[in-house]
């Protein structure tokens, strides 16, 4: 359904800061999926962006939903967008997928089943330390941490080898689970944003650290994910040291 409607600069709907946007697709797809999810698993929450974003993700039996993920990219016609879902029991991914439909690409994870990515087995990046590294980073849609970010990065350049800000959270954090990216770090997320991608990266032997350098949680609202080493460089480097 968002690919059938995909194409060209769409009507949007501004909500909250400046530049976030909804568009009917989002609301489409999201209506389409609370549909199927209540008539096969009907004892089980919904936790979803734009129509459920309020419902409790730590107790029980939860899905999470984001329709479309990177709805400006989507909303302007560029192709780095995604479905992402994920399947929450008492706050911890059971199942998780990141679905491409521009690639066709299904970054998915089961907890102990490893992930993949069609018949693909995904391996976080094995890369050493930030300076070896291509980081993903993105800006959200708070000013006031979009700066930090963008503080960080003049901080970290050129001490690697390239930054790249793709606007896609979910996809991003699939690619760094995929090994594209060494390393995806974000300071402004929400549950459906991360809840695929922290299965996802721990299935794929990476790493996933809340910015205050605990273990990643559902309630986390910044994180850095990938290759274990560079996770680890970057929090002893960068994040401690600006802290």
């Amino acid at each position: 359904m968002a690919l059938d409607r995909f194409g060209g600069r769409q009507e949007s709907t501004p909500k909250g800061r400046r530049g976030d946007v909804v568009t009917a697709a989002d609301v489409e797809v999201e209506r389409l999926v609370h549909g199927l999810l209540a008539a096969e698993f009907p004892d089980h929450a919904i936790l979803s962006e734009e129509t459920a974003p309020h419902t409790e993700p730590s107790h029980g039996w939860v899905w999470v939903l984001d329709p479309i993920d990177g709805t400006k990219n989507y909303s302007l016609g560029i192709p780095f967008w995604c479905v992402n879902l994920a399947l929450l029991h008492d706050g911890e991914p059971q199942l998780g997928i990141t679905y491409d439909a521009v690639r066709d690409e299904e970054f998915r994870a089961t907890a102990g089943g490893g992930a993949w990515c069609g018949e693909a087995r995904l391996r976080a990046s094995s890369s050493p330390d930030v300076r070896s590294s291509v980081l993903g980073m993105d800006l959200g849609y708070d000013d006031a941490l979009g700066a930090r970010q963008i503080a960080l990065m003049g901080t970290i350049f050129p001490h690697v080898q390239t930054i790249r800000i793709l606007g896609s959270a979910a996809l991003a954090f699939a690619y760094a689970a995929a090994g594209r990216l060494d390393m995806f770090t974000h300071t402004n997320v929400a549950a459906w944003d991360i809840a695929a991608g922290m299965l996802l990266v721990q299935e794929a032997g990476g790493l996933a650290l809340d910015r205050d350098g605990s273990p990643i949680r559902i309630t986390s609202t910044a994180f850095a994910a990938g290759g274990v080493r560079v996770v680890e460089d970057f929090m002893r480097t960068y994040v401690q040291a600006l802290s």
